[in-house]
C-alpha cells in the first residue's frame, strides 16, 4: 500500500490517499472504486474519528480510498466545496497511476463531511461549472454514502455547523436557502446510501428524512438505514473508532460498512452491464 500526501487549494487542505498497489501474481492491471473520505466536525476541524478509521475499512473491502482534510472555520463557504471538486478531479486525474476505476468514484461524508458531499452531488452539474470552471464529467460523484448527515438549515439545523460555513452570512435567509440541501436536489443528484441513528441528539434525523424525500420526489436511486442507538458522531460504531473516554461503541450500527459495499458492489456491477 502506497499513502500519498496532496494539498489541495490555496488554503490548508490536504489529499491523504491510501494506495492499494496491484500484483502481476494476481492481476497486474486491476483498477478500483475509489471512495473519498469527507469527515465531519461541525466545520471546525475534520475528525480523526470519520477519516483513517473509515479508509481503511475501505481497503478492506478492495477499493481505494482518500481522506480529505477540507478547510474549516475560518474558512466559509464555498471554499470547502470546492477543495472537494479539486480532489474529485485530482484523482480522475491521477485514475491510471492509481489502479482507480475513473468511473467508479464515490465520495463518502459524515456529519458536516456529510454536508459537504451532498453540496458536491447538488452542485457538481450546474453551480460547480458554471460559477466556477469545473469540467463536470471530472468532477461528478459516481454515488454518495452520507453518514448522519447536516442537510437542513432550516427548523431542524445544526445551527453551529452552518455559523462556521457562512460566518457573517449566517442570518442571510439567502444564503441559508442556498446550503439546505433538501432544497436543491435534483434528478442530477448523484445516487445514494445513508445511514443515521435514530438517537442522534445532535443532528436531528429529519435531516435525513427531509432528504429521503427531496430525492424519492427527484426520481434519485437512495437506500437509507435508520438504527435504533447510536450517539451522534458514532462513526463505524467500533472499538476503533470509539471516543477517547470509551463511549460510541454501537453494535447495531457496525453493519453499515457491509450495506453500503453491497449497495456499492451494485452499482458498479450496473455501471458494466451498461
Amino acid at each position: 500500500m502506497n499513502l500519498l500526501h496532496i494539498p489541495v487549494g490555496e488554503a490548508n487542505a490536504a489529499l491523504d490517499c491510501y494506495l492499494l498497489d496491484n500484483s502481476p501474481e494476481i492481476d497486474a492491471h486491476r483498477t478500483r472504486p475509489c471512495i473519498i473520505v469527507v469527515p465531519g466536525g461541525g466545520y471546525l476541524e475534520t475528525s480523526d474519528r470519520e477519516a483513517e478509521p473509515i479508509a481503511v475499512r475501505m481497503l478492506a473491502y478492495g477499493y481505494q480510498a482518500c481522506v480529505l482534510r477540507y478547510s474549516t472555520y475560518p474558512a466559509h463557504y464555498p471554499i470547502a466545496l470546492l477543495e472537494l471538486a479539486q480532489a474529485m478531479a485530482a484523482i480522475r486525474a491521477n485514475a491510471e497511476d492509481w489502479h482507480i476505476d475513473p468511473d467508479q468514484l464515490f465520495v463518502a461524508g459524515f456529519s458536516a463531511g456529510g454536508h459537504l458531499t451532498a453540496s458536491l452531488g447538488a452542485s457538481w452539474s450546474t453551480e460547480l461549472p458554471e460559477q466556477y470552471g469545473f469540467d463536470a464529467g471530472q468532477i461528478r460523484p459516481n454515488g454518495l454514502l452520507l453518514g448522519y448527515p447536516v442537510i437542513s438549515s432550516g427548523e431542524f439545523a445544526h445551527r453551529p455547523s452552518f455559523d462556521r460555513l457562512l460566518g457573517d452570512r449566517s442570518t442571510d435567509h439567502s444564503a441559508l436557502a442556498h446550503v439546505s440541501i433538501e432544497t436543491r436536489v435534483t434528478p442530477d443528484f448523484p445516487p445514494t446510501f445513508l445511514f443515521h441513528p435514530l438517537t442522534d441528539s445532535t443532528v436531528p434525523i429529519e435531516n435525513s428524512l427531509l432528504l429521503i424525500a427531496a430525492l424519492r420526489r427527484a426520481g434519485v436511486s437512495v437506500e437509507a438505514h435508520l438504527f435504533p442507538s447510536g450517539r451522534h458522531g458514532v462513526s463505524l460504531g467500533t472499538v476503533e473508532s470509539m471516543y477517547a473516554d470509551g463511549s460510541g461503541v454501537e453494535e447495531c450500527v457496525q453493519v453499515w460498512p457491509e450495506l453500503f459495499r453491497r449497495w456499492l458492489d451494485r452499482r458498479t456491477q450496473e455501471t458494466q452491464a451498461q
